[in-house]
């Protein structure tokens, strides 16, 4: 089985090392200097101290890689436009028409899939929708991820924390079936879910009461969780992420949206958020797909969201002053 990642960053790179021991793993990357060393040096993973070494190909043009059988989306939310058009490539619809499960063959026949599927795991909301735009609802299915990774260099990811991936049964269980059973083969936790509305927005929550404040207060995830004035804010983003949900009709898939924030945050302690690895780095954020969507909902819904809209506000004027920020020696 060929699977393109497009997005070679943290959680790109990571899923990319476990995946390429049983399937023929392609990282594309704007990144020019990334793609350069996995391919010179391979692609190194540290966890609990250990490092291995293992070698996905790479490149930074899709012409490079040719069709795949699946596409895995992992670049930030703000480049889900690019991704969308890079995948067009990767599953062969530039110039022949978007492809149904009917009509469109396996392109490999190692693998069991009806066609090529392209499938988001990005954070936040309305990925899924806006890659559907480009690539027509029959070639794009979702999923949520709890996998934990930082970039500790080139070519080199730290696994910072394992959890379930959960994909959603859509376009079709077949094809999504065999991405989860390709997962569990390689050693990363994964489920089928008929339900994944429920699951994207439960982890929107969790996004909502640790990224932002992570990023603004320039602390690891547990922190939050051990400071009362941070709690009290990451207790009202929660909650008007959980009535926003509630309003639009979307049930989560945990009883107690902050004591279930808390138990990740705890489980994560020693994590950098990605939007705290984004801010560091002096990169932009995925405020508005986080944050900044629980606010759109909101006014769309009539339902008050001024926490998460402040929250939104500090982050941009973040992203929009990083060149300008002051550094101490």
């Amino acid at each position: 089985m060929k699977i393109g990642i497009i997005g070679a960053g943290a959680l790109g790179s990571l899923i990319a090392f476990y995946l390429s021991t049983h399937a023929d793993i392609w990282l594309l990357s704007r990144r020019r200097e990334q793609i350069d060393a996995i391919n010179r040096d391979g692609l190194r993973r540290e966890l609990d101290g250990a490092e291995e070494t293992r070698r996905p190909h790479a490149a930074a043009d899709p012409a490079a890689i040719g069709p795949c059988d699946i596409v895995l989306v992992l670049t930030k939310s703000y480049a889900t436009a690019w991704a969308a058009e890079q995948a067009q490539q990767l599953i062969g619809t530039e110039n022949q028409g978007l492809r149904t499960e009917s009509d469109t063959p396996a392109l490999s026949p190692q693998s069991s899939v009806l066609g090529p599927v392209v499938v988001t795991l990005q954070n936040g909301l309305g990925n899924r929708e806006l890659l559907a735009l480009t690539l027509g609802d029959a070639n794009v299915g979702q999923g949520v991820t709890a996998l934990g990774a930082t970039l500790q260099g080139l070519g080199q990811v730290r696994h910072a924390g394992q959890g379930t991936t959960i994909f959603g049964a859509a376009p079709d269980r077949t094809r999504m079936a065999t991405l989860v059973a390709l997962f569990n083969t390689c050693g990363l936790p994964a489920e089928l879910s008929d339900d994944l509305e429920a699951l994207v927005w439960g982890k929107l929550v969790v996004n909502v009461g640790i990224n932002a404040l992570t990023a603004l207060l320039r602390v690891p995830n547990g922190a939050l969780a051990a400071n009362a004035e941070a709690g009290a804010l990451m207790a009202g983003a929660i909650a008007e992420a959980a009535a926003v949900a509630q309003a639009r009709g979307t049930a989560l898939p945990y009883d107690d949206p902050l004591a279930h924030t808390l138990a990740v945050a705890h489980a994560t302690s020693a994590n950098h958020s990605s939007m705290l690895q984004d801010v560091l780095r002096g990169s932009p954020t995925e405020i508005d797909a986080i944050n900044g969507a629980v606010a759109r909902e909101g006014l769309r819904l009539g339902v008050p969201t001024p926490v998460n809209s402040m929250l939104a506000a500090l982050v941009r004027a973040l992203d929009a002053t990083a060149d300008a920020r002051l550094k101490y020696p």
